[in-house]
């Protein structure tokens, strides 16, 4: 009906997994479709090969009565591929957790792999003839994701008209057809698109600043201030969920303490807190 559903963005940074270099990409959707309120979060760490060393996804949909949403945690250790479930539709949750030899799905492709492999072949204007690789589904099951090229085309980009490189994504023979400005999904009703184009960084830049008067910040009136708050506590989160996950001795450790610290009921806590974790200091 050409009115605005929502929005889409796709950011990637330098970072490091644990002590690797690698590529940290956040994808973020959000919109509402028939009055319900639907999104998805894909925060993902790729090697430059491609390979996806650990990755979240979150997608809910918020229906009238109850919400349906669904999680998974996909993370690389010692030559296996982890993979963690979590969907819920309304109280009703469903947990599974499934490995993969890592030789056995060499190519696997996450989402977030995909989002990127594409804006590379973007970039370069070109798809490798007859590619297809493994990517995994919902289910959990190993499924095949095929790309081809969709040429070079015209397209409006705000007031200007730019040149941009298609890219055909299939996943069991169901396509989404990419662009650099736009997103288009066989059967969906949905069609993204770049409403301008990003600004370009002037290798020249003056150092004249323009004169700045100090307002009141009410960040939690301002949506898009908002919508980043909201953004980076959930990346947080993952960030701290998948730490706890990779030292679940943590979690004994302060199991232990609470415990015994109940057991006890000190007047001093800090006293006894300091008597408690003595023995584990280094000197």
């Amino acid at each position: 009906g050409g009115s605005e559903l929502g929005e889409f963005s796709v950011a990637v940074d330098l970072a490091t997994h644990g002590q690797r270099p690698c590529l940290h990409l956040r994808a973020v959707s959000r919109g509402t479709i028939d009055g319900n309120p639907c999104g998805t979060t894909v925060t993902a760490y790729l090697s430059a090969a491609m390979e996806t060393l650990e990755q979240d996804l979150h997608e809910y949909v918020q229906l009238l009565g109850h919400k349906t949403e669904r999680r998974s945690h996909i993370v690389q250790r010692d030559e296996m591929v982890m993979v963690d479930r979590i969907s819920a539709v309304g109280k009703v949750v469903t947990r599974q957790s499934d490995s993969y030899n890592l030789s056995a799905v060499r190519g696997l492709l996450s989402e977030g792999a995909s989002l990127l492999l594409m804006r590379v072949m973007a970039l370069r204007r070109t798809v490798p003839e007859n590619m297809t690789l493994p990517s995994l589904d919902p289910g959990p099951r190993l499924t095949r994701v095929t790309y081809r090229s969709l040429g070079v085309k015209q397209l409006a980009v705000g007031p200007e008209t730019v040149e941009v490189f298609g890219v055909e994504r299939a996943v069991e023979e169901v396509p989404a057809l990419w662009h650099l400005a736009s997103r288009e999904q066989l059967g969906s009703p949905v069609t993204m698109r770049l409403l301008q184009l990003p600004p370009q960084l002037e290798k020249d830049a003056k150092n004249d600043k323009p004169p700045c008067v100090k307002r009141p910040l009410v960040w939690k009136e301002d949506m898009e201030m908002r919508s980043k708050f909201l953004d980076r506590k959930e990346e947080l989160m993952a960030d701290h969920a998948s730490y706890l996950r990779q030292h679940p001795e943590l979690r004994a450790l302060l199991a232990d303490f609470l415990q015994f610290l109940l057991l006890r009921k000190p007047d001093n806590v800090i006293h006894f807190t300091k008597e408690y974790f003595l023995p584990f200091s280094s000197r």
